[in-house]
């Protein structure tokens, strides 16, 4: 009877053994569960890479700033997302020095500068940024406008003579500047610091972009401030820049005639306010 007791007892565990020991490397597998009803499924969970673009911005309203909870939002941030979203990429947002964008773009920092970045103009080494950088399509005027406190009485040219000068350095802003006779000038490295110059009396007059010039000007601490618009620039345009030879270029053009004819160019610059210098329709940049 001990014996008969004994085997069984050694079969059960033998049993037990093979139940409780199904991976012979130690490992063990758990297959996903049903939400619904918590039971196994026998499913592969197929993972893909994500694809990233990086595209480099300052703070510009309202192309690019910050709303009351400090997210990134824009006219720009908003478009940006859209079309790289249409191309399969996740957004990565990098702030840069504006002075840097170029060595930024050539050293693989940022895949593209997406930040109302004039193309239509040279720089002040004189080379026209077409010649530096692939553009894509232009997406909206621009110019160059002149700021000073309100009661200045500057009003003409002439009277910038023997003024001081400040703009973003590397900007378009900058290069207009110089172009007054008989002015000094200082760059700076965000175009509101600029404004924060005229309002503090340490600087005579400002060259900036228009967009940037509508939202802050005559508004909050720069509301001592305001355009002489007859002052301003030629028309300007923004458009996208690219490391020469991207990939990127092509594709972004076609999502932007895209994004066009569905409306969402057009919503977003009424959402932002630029409805009168937004292009909507490229078919003459082709």
């Amino acid at each position: 009877m001990k014996k008969i007791f004994a085997l069984v007892l050694a079969m059960l565990m033998m049993f037990s053994f093979a139940a409780c020991g199904g991976n012979t490397d130690g490992e063990t597998t758990t297959a996903p569960v049903n939400e619904a009803d918590g039971t196994a499924e026998a499913t592969e969970e197929a993972t893909e890479e994500v694809k990233t673009v990086v595209v480099g911005y300052t703070i510009y309203e309202p192309m690019n700033y910050l709303d009351e909870n400090g997210k990134l939002i824009g006219f720009d941030t908003e478009l940006a997302e859209g079309v790289f979203g249409n191309l399969g990429y996740k957004v990565i947002f990098q702030e840069i020095e504006w002075s840097s964008k170029y060595t930024d773009l050539d050293s693989g920092t940022i895949d593209c500068v997406w930040n109302g970045f004039t193309a239509n103009t040279a720089d002040d080494d004189g080379v026209m940024r077409s010649e530096k950088v692939d553009f894509s399509y232009n997406y909206m005027e621009n110019r160059q406008v002149v700021v000073v406190k309100a009661d200045s009485g500057i009003a003409t040219a002439a009277d910038l003579n023997g003024k001081f000068g400040v703009a973003e350095s590397g900007s378009a802003g900058e290069a207009y500047a110089k172009e007054f006779e008989g002015t000094a000038f200082k760059g700076f490295i965000k175009q509101t610091e600029c404004l924060t110059e005229i309002s503090a009396g340490t600087a005579d007059f400002a060259v900036v972009d228009a967009q940037l010039a509508k939202s802050y000007v005559g508004k909050g601490d720069y509301a001592d401030l305001a355009i002489v618009e007859d002052l301003s620039s030629d028309v300007e345009f923004y458009a996208i820049g690219f490391k020469k030879g991207s990939e990127l270029t092509a594709n972004v053009n076609a999502q932007l005639e895209a994004l066009a004819a569905d409306g969402t160019i057009a919503a977003l610059a009424e959402k932002y306010g630029v409805s009168n210098t937004a292009i909507t329709d490229f078919s003459d940049q082709k």
